[in-house]
């Protein structure tokens, strides 16, 4: 059975859970559970270990990331193996996934070392000369994450990597379908000189994490995941700070004057790709209505040819969903929408977790596949006439975490810029796209904050003045 990691020890539990590879229906692991005395004793060594952390010299916190880099850049197999055996994504996208976070780690081990501070002038009047500030950020405490499936070593690394940085204790609950990956990033992170009681990572039940949302002694929780489950973690989180990405259903608007190629390519991969498991997933396509026709052939030609099956085999694009359960409630939806007069343009069978790539269209907005988050290879595609159409309707969505644009008119690009209620406003790709530096996160029902490493860095600390006075 495979250990937690409770502040630096490997600790086995009393019961296990298993982990099961979804393509073939198979268990692969079986992982120790934390219960009250393991999360308890994560956070209090947590705690204890602040003072400490926060103390190490920037140049070592630095060191260790680039470190727990160099050993992801030499294990890229072995780590993407792991992750496709247990999500069941295809191993193109895994080796991806492991190269994403050598850079995610790269970059904190950069924004270690310019963790700068802020000189203010304070002399502007007459009563203040000879006064200014010093502005510096400081680390706000042990912090709690929580971790979903569909990314099991990057979006951890978005979480442990900044806390690192700024020196901050680590304690870690990740998907109960795919915790082995990030325990074993947890072992290189201690084998890259990370000391023990900055860092816990806690295979465990949701009612048992409880404790990581509500006990003061963290002092940020950082969640990605499901809306329901995010916004009710805001209520029980008291006081702490809270940060929240909590998906979408995003959108991507292709207008008349765009490289439909391109775009095709582009929004194929961005939909269904990692079997469409990602927040940033295209999920409704607006395309305008002259090219509509010519793009419509050309998706479903593509679309046609994706290799759906075994994620092992290196032409795999679409490989299973986490779950069967998962594949039959996508499933239901896309049913749903049929009979709510919806055309199933391409795809729409199942076998077992593989949930054939699908497009609809004449779909109502109010049928949940386009209303919610489908987290599935389905897309829908739309015509629009006039682009403030197409605003409008990306803007009819309860959620606004990324959208896409396929224009080369710069009028329209920066109107999509002041317009679109979206974190993010993607030109001339899929709403997919995302650099591990850039400011990642949302508005709306897609929650607040933001990720990327330097963003994250300073959602992890807070600003303190120290005001100096030297009257000539």
């Amino acid at each position: 059975m495979e250990p937690m990691l409770v502040a630096g020890a490997w600790v086995v539990g009393s019961h296990g859970r298993p982990v099961v590879n979804p393509y073939k229906g198979e268990q692969v692991f079986e992982v120790s559970q934390a219960g009250p005395p393991e999360i308890e004793g994560a956070i209090q060594h947590a705690s204890s270990a602040f003072r400490s952390a926060r103390e190490m010299p920037s140049y070592q916190r630095a060191d260790i990331l680039e470190r727990i880099a160099a050993g992801l850049k030499g294990r890229i197999g072995e780590f993407a193996s792991l992750i496709t055996r247990e999500t069941g994504k295809p191993a193109m996208f895994s080796r991806a996934e492991v190269e994403r976070a050598v850079f995610t780690f790269t970059t904190a081990s950069e924004e270690a070392k310019r963790n700068e501070g802020t000189i203010l002038p304070l002399d502007m009047t007459s009563g203040t000369l000879g006064r200014k500030a010093l502005i510096e950020r400081f680390p706000v405490g042990p912090v709690s994450a929580i971790t979903p499936f569909n990314f099991p070593l990057n979006l951890v690394a978005h979480k442990m990597a900044p806390a690192i940085a700024v020196g901050c204790p680590f304690v870690l609950k990740p998907s109960s379908n795919a915790p082995v990956t990030a325990l074993r990033l947890g072992l290189l992170a201690l084998e890259s000189g990370l000391p023990g009681p900055m860092l816990s990572i806690l295979p465990c039940l949701s009612g048992e994490a409880e404790q990581l949302v509500t006990d003061e002694r963290l002092k940020l929780i950082s969640f990605t995941g499901s809306p329901g489950v995010g916004w009710s973690l805001k209520i029980k989180a008291g006081k702490k700070r809270v940060l929240l990405e909590l998906g979408g259903n995003a959108a991507v608007i292709v207008h008349s004057d765009a490289n439909l190629e391109e775009a095709v390519r582009r929004v194929i991969l961005g939909a269904f790709g990692n079997a469409g498991q990602s927040c940033i997933s295209t999920q409704r396509l607006y395309v305008q209505e002259e090219v509509f026709a010519d793009l419509t052939e050309a998706l479903l030609a593509s679309v046609r040819e994706l290799k759906v099956g075994d994620p092992e085999e290196e032409s795999t694009v679409v490989g299973p969903m986490i779950t069967e359960e998962a594949a039959r409630k996508s499933q239901e939806w896309i049913r749903e929408a049929k009979e709510g007069g919806a055309e199933i343009l391409e795809g729409g069978g199942r076998n077992g977790a593989l949930l054939e790539p699908t497009v609809l269209t004449g779909v109502n907005p109010s049928l949940k596949v386009s209303c919610q988050e489908v987290f599935a290879p389905v897309l829908i595609v739309e015509p629009y006439r006039e682009i403030e159409e197409a605003f409008e309707r990306v803007n009819a969505s309860d959620f606004g975490l990324q959208a896409g644009l396929f224009t080369f008119d710069a009028r329209i690009i920066f109107r999509a810029f002041r317009e679109l209620e979206v974190g993010g406003v993607i030109i001339n790709d899929s709403s997919a796209f995302r650099m591990d530096h850039m400011p990642y996160g949302g508005v709306k029902d897609s929650g607040f904050g933001r990720e990327g490493v330097r963003y994250a860095m300073e959602e992890m600390t807070e600003p303190r003045l120290l005001a100096l006075n030297f009257p000539s």
